[in-house]
């Protein structure tokens, strides 16, 4: 059996305006789907894994089993418990936490059996575990990886448990099915488990940091919501404010403190962020950008993308069209 599969994302470039947020990010980030193969296991047994550079959330769906991340406390994962990974560092996940020799994950692939790694003696079976790896375009991935702490973990009895329960029975049930269409189905499923886990995170009693904390704030939200939703809109600060129910002094105080840069910096990075994308994969033109972002003129949105990128809109073209065509020689 092979054992992983690897769901490529669309290239289309990022659309802009008329989104929100996390959807914004997630267009922008053009994530890259591969599902390894499950790992069932009986005790005792520990398995390591390396550094990963992006993103990985997994399920254990039957058993516990513990999650240890070198520099952070073990965390417990029992079953029907979800964790998302953000460019985590070396890492185990183990039968216990008692010192055992831990096998490189990349050797599981020798004992691939059936549905799955195999560890151990099938009748004593006592953890099944799941997990999704996701990679984004490495240009914007920090706007992700930036606001995300190394675990996110949700508990099956958390108030949002029952939806993960029913997320996780579906993704077992199209891992081990092989069933016409099993590959779009999973790229699209671990996509929405993904997005359940950043507004697990965002709605979590100990505040994320960056445009994720600010979802979960009403009046810096709804402003933030309000940008994502009508980037080309030349906003003010005090319509801004407005949206949020706060003085404009109230409000810049209060967008900083969440998302780390005033409002309208906040704007004018992401702005820059969605012309850079489109410049890269798109057939913008200049014109449409300026339109697009906010700007009343080519030369204004020119002015505002040297003074954030470092170059000018068309050295920015070009300089990326040489670097695809040397790729591809």
């Amino acid at each position: 059996m092979e054992s992983e599969i690897v769901y490529p994302s669309s290239t289309e470039s990022a659309v802009i305006g008329s989104r929100d947020p996390i959807t914004d990010v997630m267009g922008l980030l053009r994530p890259r789907t591969v599902v390894p193969a499950p790992l069932h296991a009986a005790s005792p047994w520990a398995v390591r894994f390396a550094p990963f550079p992006h993103v990985r959330l997994g399920v254990v769906v039957d058993g516990q089993c513990w999650l240890s991340l070198d520099g952070l406390e073990p965390v417990q994962l029992n079953e029907g418990d979800f964790y998302l990974l953000g460019h985590p560092p070396p890492y185990t996940l183990s039968s216990s936490l008692d010192e055992m020799p831990a096998r490189p994950a990349t050797t599981l692939a020798r004992n691939t059996i059936g549905r799955g790694f195999r560890i151990g003696n099938t009748l004593d079976e006592d953890s099944y575990t799941c997990s999704v790896d996701f990679t984004f375009d490495a240009s914007d991935a920090t706007v992700l990886l930036d606001v995300l702490p190394r675990v996110v973990h949700v508990r099956a009895g958390d108030p949002r448990g029952p939806l993960f329960m029913n997320l996780a029975s579906l993704l077992v049930f199209e891992i081990e099915s092989p069933s016409v269409g099993k590959s779009l189905v999973l790229e699209h499923l671990a996509q929405i488990i993904l997005v359940h886990m950043l507004r697990a995170h965002a709605h979590h009693t100990e505040q994320p940091s960056g445009w994720l904390a600010a979802l979960a704030d009403d009046g810096v939200g709804a402003a933030l919501r309000a940008m994502h939703a009508d980037v080309g809109r030349r906003w003010t600060l005090a319509e801004l404010a407005e949206i949020g129910q706060m003085s404009r002094s109230a409000f810049t105080a209060a967008f900083k403190a969440k998302v780390g840069t005033p409002p309208l910096t906040y704007l004018i990075k992401w702005r820059m962020r969605l012309a850079r994308d489109a410049l890269r994969n798109g057939g913008w033109s200049n014109a449409e950008l300026a339109a697009a972002t906010g700007y009343e003129s080519e030369s204004a949105f020119s002015t505002a993308f040297r003074r954030e990128v470092g170059s000018s809109p068309r050295h920015y073209r070009n300089a990326v069209q040489q670097i695809g065509e040397a790729t591809a020689e």
